[in-house]
């Protein structure tokens, strides 16, 4: 029996359970002269039946999946009487006898590769009839279990609600624990390249070629890793996006929050929430082929000297991209600031102009803060716009009218292709992106600063 199926057998066993449950406790219920004679509802009988018959068939179906597939490897390959010494080599020869075992093996196998894959056959078939005989066994035998149980003097919502706590506990430490994982996987891989570049020269050098000589007979270039041109290109575009996100965001939510009718804000409002869809290459797209020779040919009507690729270009574009980001957030804020604080100083004489900008808006300040932040973060990480309209160069200059690169870009230049994740070059993608994850918490230390300091003054 494949997985979906005896997933959806263990779904249906969970229903039958529910219902179970559920009319025994009607049941005892009726017979007892009235619902208060149950310690629950009937729905909580057959919750607590339900979590018994499914959660833990689900978790070892869970389980057996993760180590299912490692463990018959291991048994297959250890059959195998001449295993090559590489770990390359040794992948490969698994590739050929799944191939095989699958009859997608073009040519005529060996005989090493034919008994492997016969005995992969076997293990998968005996370790599918294992798992669904398993699973099957516990759903029943422990939603049996629960049944057997039943009394109405059981506090089934006390143990149902205790289950759900658990089950919330283990996806925030999920979170928490994910989080933890990229931080240390990226740290680890950090510290590899600081130990072949120094951290002084990473930070403040003003150099950025990581281009290096392979072999020791090879020219290149010897390879230089100053990053402050990527931050002074990533901090130049972000800017610039933040000058057009921030206002234009900002104005549209006071607008569509405060002064629109509902017939207007019916239409505006999904209308600027279209931009939060458009794909990111579109805005590359349009970025390159419209927005950059706009910008260079205003550049010229003034005198001025543009790039045909440029971070104006590339963070105007930007900026249009996470105008819903700003608005969307800042609106719902917005419009969640108490009504009365709006009467009240109506009622004191202000004018609703005098209202929004001294009552309204500092009352939605940390809304409005996380809202930036989410917007600014947005910028920070997007990479194809950059890519298509600012260029690859790490230029160090202030002149938003020249081309520069950004921190994710360099992140993605470094790891396309096949790259051995040995050499400076290639683990250089893991400091950049270490610097990434500290700015990121500056930015959230400041917002939480923010918030703290206006909701103190109106809680």
């Amino acid at each position: 029996m494949q997985t979906p199926t005896l997933f959806a057998l263990l779904l249906l066993l969970v229903l039958i359970a529910y219902g179970t449950g559920f009319s025994r406790a009607a049941a005892a219920a009726r017979g007892r002269g009235g619902m208060r004679k149950l310690a629950a509802l009937p729905s909580y009988y057959g919750t607590h039946t339900a979590l018994w018959c499914g959660l833990p068939a689900l978790l070892l179906l869970a389980v057996w999946l993760v180590f299912d597939e490692p463990i018959i490897r291991a048994l297959v390959m250890n059959g195998v009487a001449d295993m090559p010494e590489t770990i390359a080599g040794r992948d490969l020869l698994y590739a050929q006898i799944q191939n095989q075992a699958a009859g997608n093996l073009f040519g005529e196998a060996t005989p090493q590769v034919a008994a492997a894959a016969e005995r992969l056959t076997d293990l998968r078939n005996g370790a599918q009839l294992l798992q669904t005989l398993m699973v099957l066994i516990l759903s029943v035998g422990l939603g049996a279990f629960a049944m057997l149980r039943f009394s109405p003097q059981l506090r089934a919502r006390e143990k149902v609600e205790k289950v759900f706590r658990i089950i919330l506990l283990g996806c925030a430490s999920a979170a928490i624990l994910t989080t933890v994982g990229i931080l240390l996987s990226v740290l680890f891989e950090s510290l590899r390249f600081f130990q072949s570049v120094p951290v002084t020269e990473f930070l403040f050098g003003l150099h950025w070629s990581p281009q290096m000589a392979l072999r020791a007979d090879q020219v290149g270039s010897s390879g230089a890793f100053g990053a402050v041109p990527l931050f002074t290109g990533t901090l130049m575009v972000s800017a610039i996006a933040m000058f057009v996100a921030v206002p234009v965001g900002l104005m549209s939510a006071i607008y569509l929050a405060e002064y629109a009718g509902k017939r207007v804000r019916a239409i505006a409002k999904p209308v600027l929430e279209i931009l939060a869809g458009v794909p990111t290459v579109v805005y590359g797209f349009f970025a390159a082929l419209t927005v950059a020779p706009f910008v260079r040919e205003a550049a010229a009507a003034v005198g001025l000297q543009a790039s045909s690729e440029s971070a104006l270009a590339a963070g105007l574009v930007m900026g249009v991209m996470i105008i819903p980001f700003v608005s969307s957030l800042s609106d719902d804020v917005i419009n969640a600031v108490p009504q009365s604080l709006r009467d009240g100083a109506l009622g004191l004489g202000s004018t609703q102009s005098e209202t929004i900008r001294k009552v309204v808006i500092p009352a939605a300040l940390p809304g409005i803060v996380g809202g930036v932040l989410l917007a600014v973060s947005r910028a920070i990480g997007e990479t194809m716009i950059v890519v298509m309209a600012a260029g690859l160069a790490a230029n160090l200059t202030a002149n938003p009218l020249e081309s520069v690169t950004t921190v994710t870009v360099q992140i993605v230049t470094l790891l396309v292709g096949d790259q051995e994740f040995d050499s400076p070059k290639t683990l250089a993608a893991f400091a950049l992106g270490l610097m990434l994850f500290l700015s990121t918490l500056v930015l959230n230390f400041i917002a939480l600063h923010v918030v703290k300091k206006y909701r103190e003054q109106y809680d």
